[in-house]
């Protein structure tokens, strides 16, 4: 089981981390703990009373816990002093920003700016909104709401909404500004290195150095300024991350150059040029900032690309329906649209909410769903869902289920919380930074003293620039990068392929699994029954046995029953009234058509109504009934015409995904509450060795605790309610999308089509996007394994070769660029 509980006097991180460890510290309780809003979603293998969590958290401080009950909530303010904005229409309209770095876990802010903990850029979370409507062909129309051209008359249109993220537009202009002043500064600085400096005669040193100057202010104080904020920051809150090395290896080398410029008579000779001026650094300090600028430009535009997929999804929301009042047809927008209400959906239109058919027939695009491109053909009470796509009539339908309860609605939330999830590995590379960092700083002070101590002339000037260049070319912003951009991706390319994945956790954890739980009905099996074999017998026909047995079962409600009415529909075979039409319980059913008395049921039937079942007809039967299937007889007035088998047909796609998955090396063990007959017909045809049969919720529940228990990593994939507990336990969860609520609900994976296919799917995408992970690490990795010894000077005394701190500044853009380029190519995979 579940709750939400709101947890108070909690104001930071330090905070977060405590009340979690308290509370996980419990048996049997799993909490996750969010700082804004403070809260903790806690599940428990059983009730534990609220007074229990209150006893440990007082014993760790002045927290308070209280259960949330119905839909109390939302908005907060962080310790920070940030609102955090969730799912309400008004502030999403307003914009979503978050950390690319996931800092605080899901936090996010109403507004850009930089993360209060790394500095980094706030990302904005992708909103399609539409406010105003247009006449297609008068463009000057403009209207806040739908409605018809006072001009020509033709239905107004929604403008094509915009999703400008500002804070790219932002890094543009001062890049932009950036490039502009940093040119100059670079060519002024490379001219007074040509041999006999003739540009001396035309601008003096002095003069250059002054330009140089004067260049490079808009530069460091406007369009990088952000760059030494964050440093500060970092180092503020001992968040030392790539900021802190470019904020101390840059403002080390702008002050020293002001100083020199200002006061060359204070430096020693070791600090002077072969035309008597000091060494300046302000075309490095330019170059490399522009140079982290242009990372920066570029990650913000990746990040755009991997929200591509969400993008698409909120793409699929259409804006406006037709409510259809009294017989008469009026355009308002989706947001007012209220449950029974009956729409009209004309030819290519989108489906506004999820509900049903009322009248009419439809030809269903439900690709965004099933990802099958063949139409579902739709007639009255067939559901319908929203952002599915009609094809050529028009039907009426009844709104069900209206906003959030939709479910592309449910779709986006699942992608927009997954997508800003922290896999585990992420910690791995949030510990390496934290101690990466001050190991960079230091042997940046040993490099310095080293050349100081054994460097050749002018040694303050190789000291000061090595270390420099160590400082620049360690900025771990690929490593910081490496797992979330990746898993950004990996997600939205699921939510393309019908696989929703709630968090990053689960993407990386199924990649480990190796033994799948699966039930049979609904899940291995289409999870409803179907006459699957008529056989006549003597004069009669398939159409004969067809025709009488769909005619006596129209009066029944019994859902065997039903299966075979929908039978004979499907073969157009004709139904005639039923005279005395009865129900024998638990036997079958009894009626007369014309002067012909019907009988069917099981054998106990026949024999109660004194119809022979000849010798060869029960053996053929019982072989039926061996393979699991249902068979009823069917006797015309004293003689056996025939019979029907009704089973629940296995999916065309679970052979083929079962077989995969074990080839992949994992155990798929199947788990039923059939009998044992119906369970190894179907194990047998399935190839699978491993089943029980006859299974309750708890014997499921105890089969993946002893699982777990040998080091098995479970993956339990079901579809009814009397799954979510063995999902809730598993290590990953796979709800069947055709399912019930409670059981997506307890699912960390849930497959939009409703079949094993989709499991084949998660497990390459998470094998892909871990592999993708790892990838990135080496590239973030090699970068500096590499580079900071030869930054430091290593290969001086050698080969005579020193890294500048340019060079430096466009090895560590690369690997941010490597990064970036390779978590993309997920985009491209084969599922």
């Amino acid at each position: 089981m579940t709750h939400k509980y709101k947890i108070g006097n909690m104001t930071c991180n330090g905070c977060l981390s405590k009340v979690e460890k308290a509370l996980n510290s419990l048996e049997g309780v799993k909490a996750v703990v969010t700082l804004t809003p403070p809260e903790a979603i806690i599940t428990m293998d059983k009730h534990i009373p609220t007074q229990t969590f209150q006893k440990a958290l007082s014993e760790i401080g002045s927290y308070t816990i209280e259960e949330i009950k119905g839909n109390e909530h939302k908005n907060h303010s962080g310790c920070c002093g940030s609102a955090s904005i969730k799912s309400s229409k008004v502030d999403r309209d307003k914009g979503i920003y978050y950390c690319p770095m996931y800092c605080e876990g899901d936090k996010t802010y109403d507004k850009f700016g930089s993360c209060p903990v790394c500095g980094m850029d706030l990302i904005k979370q992708p909103v399609i909104t539409v406010s105003e409507y247009t006449c297609p062909m008068h463009p000057e129309i403009i209207k806040p709401e739908p409605g018809s051209c006072p001009i020509c008359g033709m239905d107004l249109v929604p403008v094509q909404a915009q999703d400008n993220d500002s804070g790219y537009q932002d890094l543009l202009k001062k890049f932009k500004v950036a490039l502009l002043f940093t040119i100059p500064v670079f060519v002024l600085a490379m001219l007074e290195m040509i041999p006999g400096n003739p540009v001396s005669k035309i601008i003096s040193p002095a003069i250059s150095s002054k330009l140089q100057f004067a260049l490079s202010i808009p530069v460091v104080f406007y369009a990088t300024w952000m760059f030494f904020q964050r440093a500060w920051t970092s180092i503020r809150t001992m968040n030392l991350n790539m900021f802190t090395l470019i904020g101390i290896g840059t403002g080390a080398a702008f002050i020293y150059s002001i100083v020199a410029l200002l006061f060359p008579s204070i430096f020693p000779e070791q600090f002077r040029g072969h035309n008597g001026q000091v060494f300046l650094y302000f075309e490095a300090v330019t170059v490399i900032l522009t140079l982290v600028l242009l990372g920066q430009l570029l990650e913000a535009k990746a990040h755009s690309r991997t929200n591509t997929a969400l993008r698409e999804l909120l793409k699929l929301a259409p804006t406006e329906s037709t409510l259809v009042i009294n017989g008469e047809d009026r355009s308002i927008p989706i947001s007012e649209i209220k449950k029974g209400d009956v729409l009209r959906v004309k030819p290519g239109d989108k489906i506004p909410v999820d509900g049903y058919v009322l009248e009419g027939t439809g030809s269903i695009d439900e690709s965004m769903i099933s990802g099958e491109p063949i139409p579902v053909d739709k007639i009255k009470g067939d559901t319908v869902t929203s952002g599915t796509i009609n094809g050529t009539s028009s039907f009426t339908m009844i709104a069900e289920k209206v906003g959030s309860e939709t479910i592309l609605s449910q779709i986006i939330t699942m992608v927009e919380n997954a997508s800003r999830s922290k896999a585990p590995i992420q910690k791995l590379a949030d510990r390496i930074s934290r101690v990466f960092v001050p190991v960079v700083i230091a042997v940046a002070l040993l490099t310095f003293a080293v050349w100081i101590i054994w460097g050749p002339v002018p040694a303050y000037v190789f000291a000061f620039s090595n270390a420099l260049a160590v400082l620049i070319i360690a900025c771990p912003c690929a490593l910081g990068l490496a797992t979330p951009m990746s898993v950004m991706v990996g997600i939205g390319k699921g939510a393309q392929n019908g696989v929703l994945i709630k968090d990053a956790a689960a993407l990386e954890r199924f990649d480990k699994v190796n033994v799948l739980i699966v039930d049979k009905t609904g899940t291995i099996t289409e999870g409803k029954p179907t006459v699957g074999k008529v056989k006549p017998f003597g004069s009669y026909t398939e159409e004969d046995v067809a025709y009488y047995s769909a005619s006596i079962n129209q009066y029944s409600e019994h859902p065997l029953a039903k299966a075979v009415v929908e039978y004979g529909k499907s073969v157009k075979s004709k139904t005639d009234s039923i005279s005395n039409f009865e129900a024998v319980s638990g036997k079958g059913v009894i009626g007369y058509i014309a002067n012909n008395k019907l009988a069917l049921g099981n054998k106990q039937l026949m024999e109660q109504i004194n119809v022979q079942i000849p010798e060869s007809v029960e053996r053929e039967v019982k072989h039926e009934q061996g393979m699991g299937k249902t068979v009823s007889y069917l006797a015309v007035n004293t003689e056996i015409a025939g019979y029907i088998c009704i089973t629940d047909a296995i999916k065309k796609t679970s052979s083929n995904a079962i077989q995969m998955l074990l080839k992949q090396n994992v155990q798929v063990i199947m788990l039923t509450g059939d009998n044992e007959l119906t369970a190894k017909a179907v194990a047998d045809e399935l190839g699978l060795t491993d089943y029980k049969a006859q299974c309750l919720p708890g014997d499921k529940l105890d089969e993946i605790h002893r699982l777990q228990k040998e080091g098995k990593v479970v993956a339990m994939a079901g579809d009814g309610i009397n799954d979510a507990p063995a999902l809730a336990q598993s290590d990953i969860g796979i709800a069947m999308g055709t399912g019930t609520d409670v059981a997506i609900e307890s699912a960390s994976i849930t497959l939009l089509k409703g079949d094993l296919q989709g499991i084949v799917k998660a497990k390459k995408l998470s094998h892909a996007t871990m592999k993708n992970i790892k990838q990135n690490l080496f590239f973030a990795f090699i970068y500096n394994v590499l580079g900071i010894p030869i930054a430091a000077g290593i290969l001086y005394p050698l080969f005579g070769i020193l890294l500048s701190p340019m060079i430096a500044a466009i090895a560590m853009s690369l690997s941010s660029v490597c990064v970036i380029l390779n978590a993309l190519r997920l985009k491209n995979i084969n599922l």
